[in-house]
C-alpha cells in the first residue's frame, strides 16, 4: 500500500478545499464547519467528491490554519514540519527532552516515512470517528474520494475497514512506533477534533495518554497546532 501518496493527496486537497470555505459553511446537516464533519459537504466548488474524505479529515479551524502551512510546506512535510518545530521548542525549555535531531516524517527516507504516513493516516480516521458517528451517507462520500485518490485496492479496503471498526484509542497509539511517530499521530488528531465537543475532547485525551506524550510536549503540539 502507498499511505504516504494518498496521505499526501489529502493534505494537498485540504489546502485548496479549505481556503475556499469561510468559517460558517454550512454542511449538509446544517452544522458549523467547526466540526470535524461539518465540511463535509464542502470545499472548491462545493463538489461532494472534492471535499469528501478531505472535509471528514481535515474540516476544523485548526483544520484551516494547517490548510496554510501545506500551501507553505507542501503536503504531508506541512505536518512533519509543524512536529519539529513542537518538538525542537521542547528539546529548548525542557531538560528531560531527548536530545538529538527529531526524525519527523519530512526528513526520512521513503520507507521509514510510509510508516510514519500509515499511522498518521489512522490516527486521522479516528480523530474523525471521535464525535460518535458516520452516517451511510458520509461513508458513501468518503469511499468516492478514496476511490477517486488511489486505484490500489488494498489502500481502499484497509481505509474503509479503519472506518468501520470501533473506535479505540489504546489501538490506534499501537502504531507508534517512535516518540516521533506519537507526535506526528497526536498533531494530526488536534487539527481534525473540536475541542468544544465533549467526546471529542475526551478522545483526544485519552489518546495522548496511550500515546504516553510528555505533557511538555503535547503542550508544545498543542501550541503549534493552533499557531497560524
Amino acid at each position: 500500500m502507498n499511505t504516504r501518496s494518498l496521505l499526501d493527496q489529502l493534505l494537498k486537497s485540504a489546502s485548496g478545499a479549505l481556503s475556499g470555505a469561510g468559517d460558517a459553511a454550512p454542511s449538509a446537516k446544517g452544522q458549523s464547519s467547526s466540526n470535524a464533519l461539518g465540511s463535509l459537504l464542502t470545499g472548491a466548488g462545493g463538489g461532494a467528491l472534492a471535499a469528501g474524505a478531505v472535509g471528514l479529515l481535515l474540516g476544523s479551524k485548526k483544520a484551516r490554519k494547517m490548510g496554510g502551512k501545506a500551501v507553505k510546506y507542501g503536503g504531508l512535510a506541512a505536518l512533519g514540519v509543524v512536529a519539529y518545530k513542537a518538538w525542537q521548542h521542547w528539546q529548548q525549555n525542557s531538560a528531560s527532552a531527548p536530545q538529538g535531531e527529531p526524525q519527523t516524517v519530512d526528513r526520512l527516507p521513503a520507507p521509514q516515512a510510509e510508516q510514519h504516513s500509515h499511522a498518521i493516516l489512522r490516527a486521522l480516521i479516528g480523530a474523525a470517528k471521535a464525535d460518535g458517528h458516520i452516517d451511510d451517507r458520509e461513508r458513501e462520500l468518503i469511499d468516492g474520494e478514496i476511490a477517486r485518490l488511489t486505484g490500489d485496492a488494498q489502500l481502499h479496503a484497509w481505509f474503509d475497514a479503519e472506518l468501520s471498526k470501533p473506535l479505540d484509542p489504546t489501538e490506534i497509539a499501537r502504531a507508534a512506533q517512535t516518540p516521533e511517530m506519537a507526535a506526528e499521530m497526536y498533531l494530526a488528531s488536534l487539527l481534525v477534533v473540536d475541542e468544544q465537543n465533549f467526546m471529542e475532547r475526551a478522545y483526544l485525551q485519552e489518546l495522548a495518554t496511550q500515546l504516553r506524550l510528555d505533557p511538555q510536549l503535547r503542550t508544545e503540539l498543542e501550541r503549534q497546532a493552533t499557531a497560524v
